[in-house]
C-alpha cells in the first residue's frame, strides 16, 4: 500500500503580478513526488476555502508585490476561524522586508523562502514541517 503524497496547494494573492517563481516551485515539487495543486492568484479566504476543499497539507504562498505580512495576518485569522491553522502548514516564498520575518513566523508561516532558495531547500523545508522523512 502507497502512502499518502503530500499535498502542496500554491497560491498568490489578489494583486500579485509575478507568477514564474511560484511555477517552477509547483515543479520542483512535483518531481519531487508532491501532490500540487496551483491555484493562481486569489484573496485569503479563497486559498482557506480552496486548501480544505483540497484537503491540502501545505499552503504555499508567493509575495513579491508588498504585503505580505498585512495579507499574510488575514490569512491566518481565517485559517484560525475555520479551524485549520493547526492542521495545514503555511510556507511564504518571494520578496519580504527582513524586519517582518519575525512577525510571519510568529503568524504561522513555518517556513520563509527568499530568492535564490535552492530547490533542495524548498523539498526538504516541506517535508521536515510535514513530518515526512522519505
Amino acid at each position: 500500500m502507497s502512502e499518502r503524497k503530500i499535498k502542496v496547494l500554491l497560491s498568490a494573492y489578489s494583486l500579485e503580478t509575478h507568477s514564474r517563481g511560484i511555477i517552477t516551485v509547483a515543479s520542483i515539487l512535483r518531481d519531487a513526488g508532491m501532490e500540487v495543486v496551483y491555484i493562481g492568484n486569489n484573496r485569503p479566504e479563497e486559498i482557506i476555502e480552496s486548501a480544505i476543499q483540497e484537503d491540502a497539507d501545505v499552503i504555499g504562498i508567493t509575495s513579491m508585490c508588498g504585503g505580505a505580512l498585512q495579507l499574510g495576518r488575514e490569512l491566518m485569522r481565517i485559517a484560525d476561524e475555520k479551524g485549520v491553522k493547526d492542521r495545514i502548514k503555511f510556507v511564504l516564498g518571494g520578496i519580504f522586508p527582513p524586519e517582518e520575518e519575525t512577525d510571519l513566523k510568529n503568524i504561522g508561516f513555518e517556513l520563509l523562502f527568499k530568492p535564490g532558495a535552492t530547490s533542495e531547500e524548498i523539498v526538504e523545508g516541506i517535508k521536515s514541517i510535514v513530518g515526512d522523512t522519505s
